[in-house]
């Protein structure tokens, strides 16, 4: 039996119109085809990956399908059937339920729905159903009835899902919008509104799921998390945080999950129709395959961490993400943490402002490091990420050449050589996007120059770079664009840079931010801003102190134990949550 993993097929007659289509119970209008009825062309098949049966198994478990419920009167839905994977173990299921009730399996032919586009997937998995109900005593001719009631040659996304699930189980295709022809992307993005950006198509399919569920409705899911944490999947954790209860998200990223080795990162989301409760977040590694699924779903949902085995790490989260966040769920432990301190401490920002140097949009225009090449006061000592050395601020002796005063551009007729200079440069920034915008200000930076902020006492952290290494400005330079600045009246700023520059203010940063290649961490101000420290005035003396010594002194170790006193959590549960 296979399930598919980046392998979607798109196939309707030419003659199948589409004007509407229901989707969990929300009419959406699709846009016609211009000449003729539409046909959405076919998306070539990208490869079979078998799903091992321990995961099926297991994913089952955790939702709650068991032969040990009355599955008889429930209803059960396998969105992208494949050949069966999901299917067959689900037919297994239902057929001891039926059995244990002492039902008649003919009473079973509303209990499931796998749909499957491809039609010979679709065969196949009749065949499937029909074997397993015949081995399970069946006969022929009630076998063939209930494969053919329960296996439907349709596209899920766009059936009419009006009819409310229990269940809705699977894997769904991953493939990404940009590949699919655009007729038939136009056609998703118009039926479900999650789907945003560069979206997969997996989102789509979670947004169905999610709408059809009846209330207690499960959605359980094996799928790529990349939707937890990115862009594309703001508007699927918007929805899944307005209606629905995020149970249990397993992530299986060093799993053997498949037979094969896929480019996504899976993990088992449990999702229910119902209000936010408590969520259990945990990791399976190599180990897991070796504990029986319904024993391990046990272990998982058991609040007993003494029975957790080799290679199942697990932690209750008690309080979710709400709205579009993202879910940084990188571990267990670290986000049993990040969510203990979230609900503990403010953010950064209720008493700092944080925010990016400026942009020009043409720096070999804009920055120089001729004192002479236009009026004193013109230029403005700019300082760029390499000036940030050994803790302080090195000025490499660059300026803006600052078209901005107090309020607002200034007039190049009272600066001739500023004018003359500009004027030399006049093909290369009337090009730029914002002189486009706004033709009569065609000098101007993409940012304004905020001149308060120059003689402002301000941290300075790098965009790019390995470890959080705030450092102090005491109002001599105006930040570039590549570095972020924090800047409070309330913090005495080399004590909050003593916070920062510790292990804690690592961990925020490595729970909310993400690496690029090479490994280095993104310091956004949308990471900065959410990093949650203390009230100011919570602080000891003697903390305060030993912070301030510790930023002056660039000492980790110690900002680092000081840190953890005042946040009140002890270095094993640090280290464990940053997986040192």
């Amino acid at each position: 039996m296979t399930d598919r993993v980046g392998k979607f097929n798109t196939r309707m007659a030419d003659n199948q119109t589409i004007s509407a289509i229901v989707t969990g119970g929300i009419q959406l209008q699709l846009i016609p085809p211009p000449k003729r009825t539409c046909s959405v062309s076919a998306i070539e098949p990208k490869g079979v990956v078998y799903t091992k049966k321990w995961v099926v198994e297991l994913l089952l478990d955790l939702s709650g399908y068991c032969s040990d419920k009355n599955l008889v009167d429930t209803l059960a839905i396998e969105p992208a059937a494949g050949d069966g994977a999901f299917l067959g173990p689900m037919i297994e299921r239902l057929v001891e339920s039926c059995g244990n009730l002492g039902r008649s399996l003919s009473e079973c032919e509303h209990s499931l729905i796998a749909y499957e586009l491809d039609e010979t997937s679709a065969a196949r998995a009749r065949a499937v159903a029909q074997t397993i109900l015949t081995n399970r005593g069946a006969k022929h001719t009630l076998a063939k009835q209930l494969a053919e009631a329960w296996v439907v040659n349709r596209d899920y996304l766009l059936a009419p899902n009006s009819t409310r699930a229990d269940f809705i189980i699977g894997n769904p295709p991953y493939i990404r919008l940009e590949e699919i022809p655009e007729e038939t992307a136009t056609v998703y993005r118009n039926a479900y509104p999650t789907m945003r950006g560069r979206a997969d198509l997996y989102v789509a399919f979670f947004e169905a799921a999610l709408r059809q569920l009846k209330h207690d409705g499960v959605c359980a899911f094996i799928c790529a998390d990349r939707w937890m944490r990115n862009q594309y999947g703001t508007e699927l954790r918007r929805l899944i945080s307005s209606a629905y209860s995020v149970e249990m998200l397993l992530s299986m990223h060093h799993a053997n999950a498949f037979d094969e080795e896929v480019d996504a990162y899976p993990a088992i989301t449990i999702i229910r129709h119902d209000k936010q409760q408590s969520t259990i977040v945990a990791r399976a590694d190599q180990d897991a395959e070796n504990i029986q699924p319904k024993l391990l779903a046990t272990m998982l949902q058991t609040n007993n961490r003494d029975i957790l085995p080799q290679g199942i790490h697990r932690a209750v989260v008690n309080t979710w993400f709400k709205g579009a966040a993202p879910w940084p769920c990188h571990s267990p432990e670290q986000l049993a943490l990040l969510r203990q301190l979230e609900d503990q401490f403010p953010p950064l920002e209720l008493n700092a402002r944080v925010g990016i140097g400026v942009a020009t949009g043409s720096d070999r225009v804009f920055i120089t490091t001729d004192a002479e090449l236009v009026e004193s006061s013109r230029l403005l000592k700019l300082a760029l990420a390499k000036d940030l050395s050994d803790g302080t601020v090195r000025w490499s002796g660059h300026y803006l050449v600052n078209p901005w005063n107090h309020d607002g551009l200034v007039d190049l007729k009272t600066y001739p050589k500023l004018q003359a200079y500009y004027e030399q440069h006049a093909a290369t920034l009337k090009k730029r996007h914002t002189a486009e915008k706004s033709t009569n200000k065609w000098y101007k930076t993409i940012d304004r120059v905020n001149h308060t902020l120059t003689g402002t006492h301000k941290l300075y952290i790098p965009d790019i770079k390995n470890t959080l290494e705030p450092v102090l400005d005491r109002g001599e330079t105006y930040p570039h664009h590549n570095l972020y600045f924090i800047h409070s009246d309330k913090w005495d700023l080399e004590v909050l840079g003593g916070l920062l520059m510790s292990k804690v203010g690592q961990f925020f940063i490595e729970s909310y931010g993400i690496r690029m290649r090479g490994g280095y961490l993104r310091f956004q101000a949308q990471y900065l801003r959410r990093i949650r420290v203390p009230l100011p005035a919570t602080l000891s003396a003697r903390q305060s102190d030993e912070l301030r010594d510790a930023f002056r002194r660039r000492d980790k170790p110690c900002a680092t134990q000081v840190t953890l006193d005042v946040y009140g959590i002890d270095l094993p549960t640090l280290e464990a949550a940053l997986e040192h």
